[in-house]
């Protein structure tokens, strides 16, 4: 059986990720086909050989084995990590008797390798590396007893940690924590299906570099995604700026001009041929704002009351830095724009008013797509939740958003989340996790330039899906974000310097 060991980066995918339920359903025939253990030895094979090349100067390892064939699974790699000659100390924190059938096997089979397997916490100061096989994919409460203290004790050692399947205390399929603490490994060896927690809220922090071990199991057909490079865009060497089309920013209510200026701005780097401003501050009593910082933008006063065809013929940025002043601007926007990406003040507006909620969702009948691209607190505004909830789920947070809303929707974080509307009654449309990004983000701004550099490839690619743009979008917004915290480690990126380094493909 195969054990071969995939890295999961950002620039080699796309790949199909599996909740607990299709894994579930994946493993059961897995298993039915290959009695006797295989699959487990399979696993703890894949485990052993990934210990080895991330730690290849470790001569001491621990491994923590839990009540459950994720324990039999490290028990395996004790094995055979024994056998390679070096120290091996399990720690198993379970009662041997009542172990799975296989997982009781492979501690049979350590023990009788000459394996020390303690029952219990053991010292853990020595090693050199931990192997976490403590819980699961069918984990699904908060750690207790002696789990929950040796995840405590493992996250205060310094030694590298592997993660088997999963980090242990993380949900498979939310990426949020099941209790007060997970893991935090250096690495994970994902088993048979790469799980969708490990990409988004807490589970990037906790799993470190993915790995992939598919026991030569063929993956079925799936409705989650993690993102990999967008195709590289043709332009035609006779392209002009007319070809390459217009669009319009709204926004930058009084005090607020930057967040305009950014989203116009980094819709000029994607590549639009011509980009229009229109300051809500320069409504009448809006105050003074000084000229815009960069002379390739046009201003247009109060461009949302042009006429509807010259509304249509324009991809519309709305929301950034708009303040409450926004609402004015939205009803024409929302009728007449035929691509619209909604950010911001944009969002906040339509939370709280149902007429602007009804005009939002009428455009899908329309056939005029839309782009919400909210962070986790306008998406709770949005759906009458707080904050912490939608966190605590944000697939379905997206998913729930989207048909809410009627539209695409891009929700920020670690792991931003792509999802959209059908039209049609069907089951829900493929979501997507965006595989790129950092906490060099962290900064005011960044979002206005996803906002507005998402508005510039879609006027480049009018017929292309939200979905997609926004996939593409995500993914290049968070790839400068990486290439800049590779390049200086520790240092937060100010939104300016984030447009020159989307413009250089960096």
């Amino acid at each position: 059986m195969s054990t071969a060991l995939l890295a999961i980066t950002p620039l080699n995918g796309p790949w199909p990720l599996h909740d607990t339920s299709a894994t579930r359903e994946l493993e059961a025939p897995a298993l039915a086909a290959r009695t006797g253990g295989v699959l487990m030895a399979s696993a703890g094979l894949a485990v052993a050989r990934l210990a080895l090349a991330m730690a290849p100067t470790a001569t001491r390892v621990h491994v923590w084995a839990g009540p459950g064939n994720n324990g039999g699974d490290g028990l395996v790699a004790a094995r055979h990590l024994h056998a390679a000659g070096l120290a091996v100390v399990v720690s198993l924190l379970a009662d041997p008797a009542r172990l799975p059938t296989d997982a009781r096997r492979a501690w049979q089979d350590a023990q009788a390798a000459g394996v020390p397997v303690h029952s219990g916490i053991a010292a853990a100061a020595d090693a050199d590396l931990h192997i976490d096989a403590l819980l699961g994919l069918g984990a699904s409460r908060a750690p207790q007893g002696d789990i929950a203290a040796a995840i405590e004790l493992l996250n205060r050692q310094t030694a590298p940690v592997l993660a088997v399947d999963l980090p242990s205390g993380l949900h498979a399929d939310t990426g949020a924590l099941l209790g007060t603490a997970a893991i935090q490994a250096q690495a994970t060896l994902a088993l048979l299906t790469l799980k969708p927690g490990c990409f988004t809220h807490q589970g990037r922090d906790c799993a470190g570099a993915v790995w992939l071990a598919d026991l030569g199991v063929t993956p079925s057909a799936t409705d989650i995604h993690l993102s990999g490079p967008p195709p590289t865009a043709y332009r035609p060497h006779a392209a002009h700026k007319g070809s390459r089309g217009d669009v319009l920013v709204v926004g930058g209510a009084l005090g607020m001009a930057g967040a305009l200026e950014l989203a116009a701005g980094a819709a000029l780097a994607a590549g639009a041929g011509r980009v229009y401003v229109s300051r809500l501050a320069d409504e009448p009593g809006g105050g003074w704002e000084p000229p815009l910082a960069r002379p390739e933008l046009m201003l247009h006063p109060r461009a949302w009351l042009a006429a509807p065809q010259w509304l249509s013929s324009k991809t519309v940025v709305c929301g950034c830095g708009g303040g409450d002043v926004v609402r004015s601007a939205l009803p024409p926007l929302l009728a007449h724009a035929t691509r619209l990406v909604l950010d911001a003040d944009a969002l906040n507006a339509i939370a709280t008013d149902p007429m602007l909620l009804h005009l939002l969702r009428k455009r899908q009948a329309r056939r005029q797509p839309t782009l919400c691209t909210p962070h986790p607190l306008e998406a709770a505004r949005l759906l009458g939740l707080r904050t912490a909830q939608v966190q605590q789920d944000r697939l379905s947070a997206a998913r729930a958003l989207a048909e809410h809303l009627h539209c695409t929707v891009l929700l920020k974080g670690s792991g931003s989340v792509i999802a959209t509307c059908n039209v049609d009654p069907a089951p829900p449309s493929a979501c997507w996790i965006n595989s790129t990004g950092n906490a060099a983000l962290a900064t005011a701004g960044t979002g206005d330039v996803l906002a507005g550099w998402a508005g510039g490839l879609w006027v480049q690619q009018p017929d292309s899906a939200p979905q997609a743009i926004a996939i593409a979008a995500a993914w290049q917004h968070g790839h400068a974000a990486d290439g800049f915290a590779h390049s200086t480690p520790g240092r937060a990126l100010r939104a300016a310097e984030l447009i020159e380094r989307l413009a250089a493909g960096q």
